[in-house]
């Protein structure tokens, strides 16, 4: 069962909401209830981004193997053209 949470509106951004609701042909209710679904849907995949990047560091660490994207770049051009090539070399930080 849904719980009932009080917010309190600044009257332009009320007012902004009013016109979108009555625009969309929307309660404000669900146009509040949308833009927090969606502001929860962006923080988490932007935490769960921040935690895979942190692992892909840790593993490039841990493996040591590091591409200069210039060398991967040429590699790839030169591989797309038909060209045999071998691959580029991995480089430390």
């Amino acid at each position: 069962m849904a719980e009932t949470t009080t917010i309190r509106l600044p009257p332009p951004l009320r007012a902004r909401l009013a016109a979108l609701a009555k625009q969309t042909e929307r309660s404000a209710h669900s146009l509040i209830i949308e833009a927090i679904e969606r502001y929860a849907d962006y923080e988490e995949e932007l935490r769960r981004l921040v935690r895979e990047a942190l692992a892909a560091d840790a593993a490039v660490d841990k493996l040591g193997e590091v591409y200069r994207p210039e060398d991967v770049n040429a590699w790839l051009e030169r591989l797309a053209a038909g060209a045999s090539v071998t691959r580029p070399s991995a480089w430390r930080r």
